[in-house]
C-alpha cells in the first residue's frame, strides 16, 4: 500500500517509449542548442506533454556540480521591510531563471554556517544574505567552494554588497527636524545591533549635535512593533520629552506612535514629530500616516541580482558595491518646513 502512494515522476523513459524514440533523443529534445531531427523532436514533446513530463533540472545540477539554486538567507523574514524585500528578491531571482530557496535562520554563528552548509551541499549557485553579521568561516567557506554571496544591509570586504544610504537620510533627519524649530531630538535604535540600525543612529546623534540641539537614546530589546512601545516608554515618562523623535525603522515608529496617542494623549505631529525609516505599506495607513524615508525593495533585489550576475562573469573582479539612497516620503507625522 505504501509503493502505491509513493511519488513517482514521469521519467524520460517513458516518454521515450510513448513517443518511440531512443532516451537520448529525448534527452537531446530538451537540451537547449542539441541537433534533433524535426519530427523526432514533435514526436517527443507531444508524448512529453500527454505524460506531464518535466527535465530533472536537480538531476542535471548534481551531473554539472552547480543548480540554478540561489539561498535567501534572512533572520525574521516575515517582519517589516525584510518581507518585501524577501519578495522581491524571490521575484528577481525568478525573472533570472534561478530558484530561490529561503532559510529563516538565526543570528549566532553556528546557525549561518548551519545555513550555508546546507546550500553548499545542494549546489546552490550563490547566497544572499539579508540577516545577521555573518563570521569569518562564513566567507572562508564559500571563498573554498566558489561560491559567490551577496550581502544586503551590511559591508563586508570580501563580498559584494547593496546598502541603503542609511547615514544621509539620517542626517536629513535631524536637519529637517531643526529646521522646524524642534530643538528636543530623540532617536530610537535597537539592541539587535545590526549595523544598518547603528548607522542610522550614529548619523542622526551625530548631525543632531552638530547643530546643537538636545539629542536623546532610546532603544527597544529589538527592531519590532513591541520594542518601539518600550523605546517610548523610556523616552515620555522621563522628565524631558522630545518634541521630535527619528526611528531607525517604520515598525519602531508605530509602536512609538501607538503608545504616545493611547496612553499619553499626545499629538502626532503636533506633541511630538515622528520620522521612520523603510516605507512600508503600513506607513501610509490613515492611522498612522507616517513620514518615512522609503527603501524601494525592488530596486534593491535588482541591485542584487545584478552583482550576482557580474561576479558569476567574472569571479575574481573586485567585491562590488551598490549603495541606494532613500527617498523622504512626506505625510501627516511630520511634514518639513
Amino acid at each position: 500500500m505504501k509503493d502505491e502512494k509513493r511519488m513517482r515522476f514521469v521519467s524520460a523513459e517513458q516518454v521515450a517509449r510513448l513517443a518511440g524514440v531512443s532516451r537520448s533523443a529525448v534527452s537531446r529534445t530538451f537540451t537547449p542548442g542539441a541537433s534533433v531531427a524535426p519530427a523526432t523532436r514533435e514526436k517527443v514533446l507531444r508524448a512529453a506533454d500527454e505524460l506531464g513530463y518535466h527535465v530533472n533540472d536537480l538531476a542535471r545540477g548534481v551531473l554539472a556540480n552547480q543548480s540554478r539554486l540561489v539561498g535567501i538567507v534572512a533572520t525574521k523574514p516575515e517582519l517589516g521591510f525584510r518581507a518585501h524585500l524577501t519578495a522581491a528578491l524571490a521575484k528577481a531571482l525568478i525573472r533570472r531563471g534561478s530558484i530561490p530557496i529561503l532559510i529563516n535562520t538565526g543570528q549566532a554563528e553556528e546557525e549561518l554556517l548551519a545555513a550555508q552548509k546546507m546550500l553548499i551541499g545542494h549546489r546552490a549557485e550563490a547566497t544572499i544574505i539579508l540577516s545577521g553579521s555573518p563570521p569569518a568561516s562564513f566567507f572562508e567557506l564559500a571563498q573554498r567552494n566558489g561560491q559567490p554571496l551577496v550581502v544586503i544591509g551590511r559591508s563586508e570586504p570580501d563580498a559584494d554588497h547593496v546598502r541603503a544610504g542609511n547615514s544621509e537620510a539620517s542626517r536629513n533627519a535631524a536637519t529637517a527636524f531643526f529646521a522646524a524649530g524642534r530643538r528636543r531630538l530623540a532617536v530610537i535604535g535597537s539592541g539587535s545591533g545590526t549595523p544598518s540600525i547603528m548607522e542610522r543612529e550614529s548619523a542622526f546623534l551625530s548631525a543632531a549635535r552638530a547643530l546643537g540641539a538636545e539629542v536623546t537614546v532610546a532603544r527597544g530589546p529589538d527592531s519590532d512593533y513591541d520594542s518601539g512601545i518600550v523605546a517610548a516608554r523610556e523616552l515620555f515618562l522621563s522628565d524631558e520629552k522630545p518634541d521630535a523623535v527619528f526611528c531607525a525603522n517604520d515598525q519602531i515608529a508605530f509602536g512609538l506612535m501607538d503608545f504616545v496617542r493611547t496612553e499619553l494623549g499626545l499629538r502626532v505631529p503636533d506633541d511630538v514629530a515622528v520620522i521612520g525609516f523603510d516605507d512600508v505599506p503600513e506607513a501610509a495607513w490613515l492611522s498612522y500616516g507616517l513620514t518615512t524615508f522609503r527603501q524601494d525593495p525592488a530596486t534593491m533585489a535588482t541591485r542584487a541580482v545584478e552583482l550576482l550576475e557580474r561576479r558569476l562573469e567574472n569571479p575574481d573582479a573586485a567585491p562590488g558595491y551598490e549603495r541606494v539612497i532613500p527617498e523622504l516620503v512626506i505625510r501627516k507625522s511630520f511634514v518639513p518646513t
